[in-house]
Formats: structure tokens, sequence, C-alpha cells
């Protein structure tokens, strides 16, 4: 194991989200030989996971690599938001771009890009449809190891 994705729900209000499980989780990952992490950088989970790894990075070696669906990623973000993905973007290792801009399936893009470059997967699922419903499906078809928040 060398390289994690995350996936998970935008929205974690009322679904039992546990930041300190997904640092202790991550920690743990890097201690067990994860060297970088790929994150989708959508509003929510990938939020957190990006966050939770820009401050483990204060104490490990690790890199974040920021993978955009498209360039204009942030043009529906509140204020607030586009505020914390600015200051992510600019502490990532690196930035990959799948698309110059949004057009219908590149988040399914995106999200197959990080699965199939990742060895491990950790993810925050609740509901049986969407985005993180449908990457998690991608990853046990791919045989990916998965971990569930």
């Amino acid at each position: 194991m060398k390289i994690c994705a995350f996936t998970g729900h935008r929205n974690l209000f009322g679904y039992g989200f546990d930041r300190c499980l997904l640092d202790r989780v991550n920690e743990h990952l890097i201690k067990n030989g994860v060297d970088t992490f790929l994150c989708g950088m959508a509003v929510g989970f990938d939020t957190e996971c990006a966050q939770s790894v820009l401050a483990l990075k204060e104490k490990y070696d690790v890199k974040l690599v920021a993978c955009l669906p498209c360039a204009n990623q942030s043009d529906t973000f509140s204020q607030k938001n586009k505020l914390i993905y600015n200051s992510i973007i600019e502490k990532c290792d690196e930035v990959i771009t799948l698309a110059p801009v949004y057009r219908r399936g590149c988040m399914h893009g995106r999200d197959r890009y990080m699965v199939e470059n990742s060895d491990v997967l950790v993810c925050f699922l609740r509901k049986n449809f969407g985005g993180t419903f449908y990457t998690v499906g991608y990853a046990k078809k791919l045989g990916k190891k998965i971990i569930e928040l």
C-alpha cells in the first residue's frame, strides 16, 4: 500500500461523521506505508480528508494530491467553501486537473481516476446512490482495499 484515495458525501451533517476517527485511520495508513493521498476536493468529506492529511504532513513525509474533475470545480461553491478550497489547493504537493471545464461525467471520470491510481480507498458511505456509492462499487469491482468510516 502506497497510495490512498478518498470518497464520501458532501453533506456530513446528521450522518455520524467523526473527524478524530478519520485522523486515526489516516495516521494508521501512513504508519503502514501510505505516502500519497488523492483527494477529489469536493465540499464535505473530501475537504475534511484534505485537512486531515495537511495536519499529518506536519509530522510525516506524505503527499497530498488534489484530483480536480475540472478546472472550474469551485465555481458553484459558497464563498466560505471557496476560501477553504483555495487554501487547501495552495498546500497540495500536486494538482491534477482532468478536464478544462465542467462537462457531464467529469465527476465520475475523476472518481475512476482516483480509484484506478490508488491501493486503498477510505470512504464515508451512508447512501445507496450517488457518486460515493458509484465510486465504492467501482473500487470493489477492481478489488481495491476499502476502509469504511
